[in-house]
């Protein structure tokens, strides 16, 4: 079973940074690469999945015309929109994907402008969580919200965890999910986590 929202929700309400985004040695080179693995300079519609409390949402922002950032555990959002209150191009939702996947065209069931099609879609240490089930219905919604020629960049901690999914097992998954018309630009592997870059 995928875990559920109740499972993150439980760890913040014991820590604000239960992974210690802010503090980590690891987090900080992690974040670091992830900018550097993006090939263009600036996106104009960018999707980070798996925001949390925003840090690399902060990090990323000045490189994104619109920065779309989604979490499911509320109180790892409100920190998000402290921390991202002084830039605009930044919007922070609570969704839980890929169920609550934003729409690509039309508009969205609140009546507002839909958020896509993305030209970069993010998704940093999350895949994992979910089933395999899932992630089959997560690479579909990409694809579908994907601009042409977008780039979808995975990162996942390789390590021991007790999520559903192994961080390879998921990369991988996810990549084969995604099809043919995924062309992958490059897959870093450093000790403790592994970068997939592909494009669309």
């Amino acid at each position: 079973m995928s875990l559920p929202v109740d499972y993150f929700d439980a760890l913040y309400a014991k820590s604000p940074d239960p992974w210690g985004f802010e503090t980590s040695p690891y987090e900080r080179t992690k974040y670091a690469a992830t900018l550097a693995a993006l090939p263009r300079p600036r996106y104009g519609r960018a999707l980070e999945v798996g925001c949390a409390i925003g840090v690399l949402t902060a990090l990323l922002a000045p490189r994104c015309e619109a920065l779309l950032a989604l979490d499911g555990a509320e109180a790892a959002l409100a920190l998000a929109r402290r921390r991202v209150a002084a830039l605009p191009q930044v919007r922070i939702r609570r969704a839980w994907v890929p169920g609550d996947w934003p729409q690509a065209d039309g508009t969205q069931a609140d009546g507002t402008q839909a958020d896509g099609p993305f030209d970069l879609i993010l998704l940093s240490e999350v895949i994992y969580y979910l089933q395999p089930a899932e992630v089959a219905d997560l690479a579909r919604r990409v694809r579908d919200t994907a601009a042409p020629g977008a780039d979808i960049l995975a990162v996942h901690w390789t390590g021991e965890t007790d999520y559903p999914m192994s961080g390879d097992a998921a990369a991988e998954a996810f990549i084969a999910a995604l099809g043919p018309q995924a062309r992958i630009l490059r897959q870093d592997r450093q000790p403790e986590y592994r970068l997939d870059l592909m494009r669309l």
